[in-house]
């Protein structure tokens, strides 16, 4: 188990480099989520990746440590309520805006992928039924880790059965040994960068759709907004911003609205009420 000291300076490291917050009573959970990483580095223990990490320059162990406790836990159709509002209203919406244009689509913090798979999954089930809609799909993570695992299609039964409907599994996935691989067409539907929440968010461009599910709990306050607001400056105007279910804006986000999971910039909510 970490001392009080050794989390304080891990919360520390980890928040400025992901502004995740970390608490002491997370000690016992990111010892276990640091071992394996202990290991492959090389040392005995977890204090001792710790203490490496602390007497080197480059920081590179400290950004080995916070890829390491960044955020996981995700699944398929998450948040289905959402997904069915994706599909029926936020992306006709889109489509019938952008007419010949490309609609864009961000999954922010998308963490191994199935979130952004599955706006993969309704945009192919569009096309089967005709309507060969435009869609890019971008899904970022601040997690290479992650990230290598989303681009890889390759998902335990565990984590199929978090919310994957079994029509979905017998049409886009195939049995790969003890794992399920999601099918070549859909892992080629979606675009996986790394990209770190902390940043301005400019160099992917302008979406019509972002979505940031559960991942801003993870911050503290002041850093919420601070996300929200480099997050809602790539919205095209009326473009939306969806959240999880339950999830509400913090104080201070005076230019954003948000309805019934679906956030809007005030300046979009006037010119649609125009």
């Amino acid at each position: 188990m970490l001392n009080d000291a050794e989390v304080t300076l891990v919360a520390r490291e980890v928040k400025s480099r992901s502004g995740a917050v970390l608490t002491k009573d997370m000690a016992g959970a990111i010892s276990i989520r640091l071992q394996p990483l202990a290991r492959r580095e090389g040392f005995a223990s977890v204090p001792e990746l710790i203490g490496a990490a602390r007497n080197r320059a480059d920081g590179a162990l400290w950004s080995a440590i916070a890829d390491n406790l960044a955020q996981s836990d995700t699944r398929f159709f998450r948040d289905r309520s959402q997904f069915e509002r994706l599909r029926t209203q936020l992306l006709p919406e889109a489509l019938k805006r952008r007419g010949h244009e490309r609609v864009r689509i961000w999954s922010a913090g998308c963490a191994s992928g199935q979130e952004a798979y599955s706006i993969a999954m309704i945009i192919e089930e569009m096309r089967n039924e005709g309507l060969n809609p435009a869609v890019e799909v971008v899904a970022t993570d601040l997690s290479e880790r992650l990230l290598d695992k989303a681009r890889a299609g390759l998902y335990t039964q565990f984590e199929i059965q978090r919310g994957l409907p079994i029509r979905k599994l017998i049409a886009y996935f195939e049995k790969a040994g003890d794992l399920w691989r999601i099918s070549d067409r859909l892992r080629a539907g979606v675009r996986f960068e790394q990209h770190n929440l902390m940043k301005h968010p400019g160099e992917l461009g302008q979406f019509d759709v972002i979505i940031l599910a559960h991942v801003l709990p993870s911050f503290d306050q002041e850093t919420r907004i601070d996300v929200l607001r480099r997050v809602s400056d790539a919205l095209t105007p009326n473009g939306v911003l969806m959240l999880g279910a339950g999830e509400t804006l913090p104080e201070g986000c005076e230019n954003l609205k948000l309805e019934n999971g679906v956030v809007r910039k005030h300046t979009a909510v006037r010119i649609a009420a125009a």
